[in-house]
C-alpha cells in the first residue's frame, strides 16, 4: 500500500489496510519479553506452570488482543476519551481516600464486592491523555512558559499527591515523572526546569524527614547503606545484588539459580525477576533483555514521531515515558541504584494491573501509527 493511497480516507478506513499499519516487529518484541517472563516464571516455581507462569501466558494473550483491537480505534475517541477518563480517575482518587480498602498497611484499592480496581492504574493512561489534549491546543509560547501551564500542573499535582497519600510512593513517581516528561516534550523552557530542579533538590531531604512514613524513610535509609541491616531492611536489596553478581557472564543455567530456587530472593516473580534473569543467564542473557526494552521504547518513540497530530505524539510520547520509567525504576531497584519502591519490571514480572495497563498504553501507540493521519479538532477545552 503506498503512502498516497493512504492518504486518501476511504482506504484509511479499511480494516486490512488498518491491520496493515500495525507493527509486527513491535509486537514480537513485547511477545519475546512477556514470553522470557513466563519461562522465568516456571523456573522460579521450581518447575511448574503454577501458580504464576501459565497465569501470566493467558493473561498477555487476553491483553495482547485487546492492545490490538485499541489500535484500530480512531484518535478522535482516544482524544475525546482523554478529559472524562482523566477526571473518572481522579473522582476514583478521592474515593479511595474516602471509603478505600486498605491491605499491607496502604489503602489503595476499591472493593467493588467481585473485584477490586486501583485507581492509580486508570491515571497513569488518563494523565497522559489530558496533559496530551492539553497541549494539542496550547500555542508554544503557552508549552514554553506562560502562566498558562498552572493547568498541567494541577492536572498531574492532583493525582500525584492523592496517591502519594495512600501512600504509594512507586505510583506517585510515575505519576509525577510522567507527567513532567510530557510537559519537556511539549516544548518547556530549560529555564523554567532548572528553576524548578534546584528547590526541588533542596526539599528533598526535608520530605524524607518528614514527609514521609517511617517504612519509607526507612527504605530510603536502607537505599543509602544496606549493609547496616543485611537480614532486616537491607535484606531484600542484598540478596538482589548478590543474585546479580552470581550470574557472572552467561548464568548458572535455566532453572539452577540458588538465590531463586533456595528461596533467599524475595518477591521473585514480582519486583524482583530481572535479578532471577541475570543469575540464570548472567550479563548476556540480562543484557539481551535490556535490549529488547530499548528497541520497544525506540520503536514507539518513531510511532509517535510520525503522528501528524500534537495529540497523537504526545499521548503516544507520554504512554512510552511510562513504560520506559517502568524499566529504569525497577532495574536501579534491583541493582541497588534506587530505593525499592514496588514497582514492576512491565511484561517480565508477574502481575496483571500493570500488564493492562501497558497494554493499553501501546494499544494507543499502536492507534497512533494506524491512524496517524488523522486530523483532530483545535483547541484543549480550557482557557
Amino acid at each position: 500500500m503506498t503512502a498516497s493511497a493512504l492518504t486518501r480516507p476511504g482506504e484509511r478506513d479499511r480494516l486490512t489496510v488498518k491491520i496493515a499499519q500495525i507493527d509486527w516487529r513491535f509486537v514480537l518484541l513485547l511477545c519475546a519479553v512477556a514470553g522470557v517472563g513466563s519461562l522465568m516464571l516456571y523456573s522460579v516455581a521450581k518447575g511448574s506452570w503454577e501458580p504464576w507462569a501459565g497465569n501470566h501466558l493467558i493473561r498477555f494473550g487476553v491483553c495482547l488482543g485487546m492492545m490490538l483491537v485499541l489500535s484500530m480505534v480512531s484518535l478522535r475517541i482516544w482524544f475525546g476519551l482523554a478529559y472524562p477518563l482523566y477526571f473518572l480517575a481522579l473522582f476514583l482518587l478521592i474515593c479511595v481516600e474516602l471509603f478505600g480498602y486498605t491491605a499491607m498497611g496502604a489503602t489503595r484499592w476499591l472493593d467493588l464486592g467481585v473485584t477490586r480496581i486501583q485507581p492509580s492504574e486508570i491515571m497513569k493512561i488518563g494523565l497522559v491523555l489530558a496533559l496530551a489534549r492539553y497541549y494539542h491546543g496550547a500555542t508554544a509560547q503557552e508549552a514554553r512558559f506562560h502562566w498558562k501551564l498552572i493547568f498541567p500542573v494541577m492536572i498531574i499535582a492532583a493525582p500525584f499527591l492523592l496517591v502519594a497519600h495512600q501512600p504509594d510512593l512507586g505510583s506517585a513517581m510515575l505519576i509525577g515523572l510522567t507527567g513532567a516528561a510530557i510537559m519537556f516534550v511539549a516544548g518547556l523552557s530549560w529555564k523554567l526546569i532548572a528553576a524548578t530542579a534546584i528547590p526541588t533538590m533542596v526539599a528533598i531531604p526535608f520530605y524524607v524527614t518528614f514527609g514521609m512514613h517511617d517504612y519509607q524513610r526507612n527504605r530510603v535509609l536502607t537505599f543509602l547503606r544496606p549493609e547496616s541491616d543485611p537480614s532486616g531492611t537491607g535484606y531484600h536489596i542484598m540478596q538482589s545484588k548478590i543474585a546479580l553478581g552470581s550470574g557472572g557472564l552467561l548464568g548458572k543455567g535455566y532453572g539452577l539459580g540458588s538465590q531463586s530456587q533456595l528461596e533467599f530472593l524475595p518477591e521473585k516473580h514480582t519486583d524482583f525477576i530481572f535479578a532471577a534473569v541475570s543469575e540464570e543467564f548472567g550479563f548476556v542473557g540480562s543484557f539481551t533483555v535490556l535490549l529488547c526494552y530499548a528497541a520497544i521504547i525506540l520503536i514507539a518513540l518513531r510511532i509517535a514521531s510520525l503522528s501528524h497530530s500534537h495529540f497523537g505524539r504526545l499521548a503516544s510520547a507520554g504512554m512510552t515515558a511510562t513504560f520506559a520509567l517502568y524499566v529504569l525504576i525497577n532495574g536501579a531497584m534491583v541493582m541497588g541504584l534506587a530505593p525499592v519502591v514496588g514497582v514492576p519490571m512491565p511484561l517480565l514480572s508477574y502481575g496483571g494491573t500493570v500488564m493492562l495497563t501497558v497494554m493499553i498504553g501501546f494499544g494507543l501507540v499502536m492507534a497512533t501509527r494506524v491512524h496517524r493521519y488523522a486530523e483532530l479538532p483545535k483547541g484543549h477545552g480550557l482557557i
